[in-house]
């Protein structure tokens, strides 16, 4: 059953993960950007990589998706709108893929277009994996998308269930975290939640997986919405932004020059 499934993050590079659901004798492995990592949890415990699930095309998501595959027989997953090494099962948005590699599970795919045109992201199992779609109080550059696209797929997960744990792609959670600090200085969550990331990454823990919920109260791109964030937008920038979409615009131009 799903629930004895376990959820594990490598470690990638310098800040990706590649996320490995598993029951102890196969695996599912999440935008493999290096094979060798995952090559070596797998061998260490034994595991047989079944599936490769790919949400978008940027290398460090791929690089290692098609040796791993001659290497193990494993099925790549991925979207069909983008220019991957290979696919072996192209996915658009709201497929659901049933027992992939024959784990028992099931995830709903969900087109997030905005850091990519194609970008897509897997639901299943209460897990949300969403590439670089959505960060821990971030979200993903404007690589190939628009800010409408971008702001539309942030708020098809928001409408997730709050205990969905999000599995990013990436460790940026307190850079991200700075940036929302300034953003909303007095929110305690934000204090709070940089606490406790620090003390993860001291120890050399990941900060994920967040959740939707956590999300909710820290990711200033969760919360367009608030006084505060138009407040301090309208200080920053000098204009009203009256709706959330212009207010999303404006705050993702303040990150990447933050």
């Amino acid at each position: 059953m799903a629930h004895d499934l376990q959820l594990v993050p490598i470690p990638a590079f310098t800040d990706n993960y590649v996320w490995i659901v598993h029951d102890g004798r196969s695996a599912l492995a999440v935008d493999p950007g290096d094979a060798q990592p995952v090559r070596r949890w797998l061998a260490e415990r034994n595991v047989t990589l079944k599936a490769i699930l790919i949400t978008h095309h940027h290398a460090d998501h791929t690089g290692g998706a098609v040796e791993l595959a001659k290497e193990t027989g494993a099925t790549i997953f991925g979207p069909a709108n983008e220019p991957l090494p290979r696919c072996d099962m192209p996915l658009h948005g709201d497929e659901v893929i049933d027992s992939p590699g024959d784990l028992p599970i099931a995830f709903t795919v969900i087109a997030v277009p905005g850091h990519t045109r194609g970008h897509i992201a897997y639901y299943g199992n209460g897990w949300l994996f969403c590439g670089d779609t959505l960060f821990s109080a971030g979200c993903g550059r404007l690589f190939e998308g628009t800010a409408e696209q971008l702001f539309a797929s942030l708020e098809r997960l928001k409408a997730l269930p709050d205990d969905t744990a999000v599995c990013s792609a990436h460790e940026y959670t307190l850079k991200n975290l700075a940036f929302a600090e300034c953003v909303e200085p007095d929110n305690d969550a934000i204090r709070d939640y940089r606490a406790w990331c620090e003390s993860r990454r001291a120890a050399n823990k990941p900060t994920l997986p967040s959740t939707i919920g956590r999300e909710k109260a820290v990711n200033p791109f969760f919360r367009v919405e608030r006084k505060t964030i138009g407040e301090r937008l309208s200080e920053h920038f000098g204009t009203i932004a009256t709706t959330p979409l212009e207010r999303f615009r404006l705050l993702r131009a303040w990150r990447d020059r933050f």
